[in-house]
């Protein structure tokens, strides 16, 4: 018996590989990976240093994998986003500037 599983990951920014698998009905994450093309279409990524998830949750990689399951390979971030957010906001300058320049008539500053 034979299972359909969807393998997404973003090996670099911008840059999706979607795959459709039929895996054995026993196979793990990592066999999902190992059966993909994913190491022949991105040669220098290192799948092994993603974090596997299943659906959004992080997983281990023996997890056993069901009929219909989304294997998803997580990167690590970069940037914290709220770091990223507050280095925005300071570039951004004073209240008149950037995000805050154009307000609505009657609206209040912010928003």
């Amino acid at each position: 018996m034979t299972i359909r599983v969807t393998l997404v990951c973003a090996p670099a920014a911008r840059v999706v590989h979607e795959e459709v698998l039929s895996l054995a009905d026993n196979a793990s994450a990592q066999d999902a990976v190992l059966a993909s093309h994913l190491a022949a279409s991105f040669p220098g990524f290192d799948w092994h240093a993603s974090q596997p998830g299943v659906w959004g949750r992080a997983v281990t990689w023996d997890i056993q994998l069901k009929d219909g399951d989304r294997l998803e390979l997580c990167r690590d971030l970069l940037v914290d986003p709220k770091v990223a957010r507050r280095e925005r906001f300071a570039r951004q300058g004073a209240r008149g500037t950037g995000l805050f320049a154009k307000r609505r008539a009657g609206s209040k500053a912010g928003y």
